[in-house]
């Protein structure tokens, strides 16, 4: 699934797409690109991206194998976890690499709900935190009542409005 983020400027949606697609747009904004607010539609969270193109990646001494990505961290699992992993081939970490594998493309392209709440729930913490009916908008969000979402939110401008709801839609299936 393509990661896709969304740029504000004060109420006016400027653009939306894929980080090449934004970075395009905002560029071509110039100057004005500077007072703008970009959103992680997956998340709803506030991000920044570099505008002067490709970054790159430092180095950085770690355990496992930095050069291909690989990361070393701790995980907890019972006895009986730890006794299975022993009998699979390739070892622990090769089987844990394919259960997370698995796992990813199982769920590819799905929005649990939670997600969508907390992913609208960011977005419209910044965008409309100062608004009237942002609270009670908030809690129909979390109860999954979209009529009460929808008309606390009826007064809001209609960019903040659409995108808070496309981003909570999930939550209300």
């Amino acid at each position: 699934m393509t990661r896709t983020f969304t740029a504000f400027s004060g109420d006016l949606r400027i653009a939306t797409g894929d980080e090449d697609e934004v970075k395009a747009a905002l560029r071509a904004m110039g100057e004005d690109a500077q007072n703008l607010l970009l959103f992680d539609d997956a998340t709803g969270r506030q991000v920044d991206i570099d505008l002067r193109g490709p970054v790159q990646q430092q180095a950085q001494r770690a355990r496992g194998r930095p050069k291909m990505g690989v990361q070393a961290r701790e995980i907890t699992l019972l006895p009986r976890h730890w006794e299975w992993l022993a009998t699979q081939p390739g070892g622990a970490s090769a089987t844990l690499r394919r259960l997370v594998e698995q796992a990813r493309k199982e769920s590819e392209g799905r929005v649990t709900p939670r997600a969508a709440m907390d992913a609208a729930y960011h977005f419209l913490m910044v965008m409309a935190g100062d608004r009237p009916g942002y609270e009670a908008a908030i809690r129909a969000l979390y109860a999954k009542d979209r009529a009460a979402f929808e008309a606390n939110a009826a007064a809001w401008p209609s960019a903040i409005r659409d995108h808070g709801m496309a981003l909570a839609g999930p939550a209300f299936d």
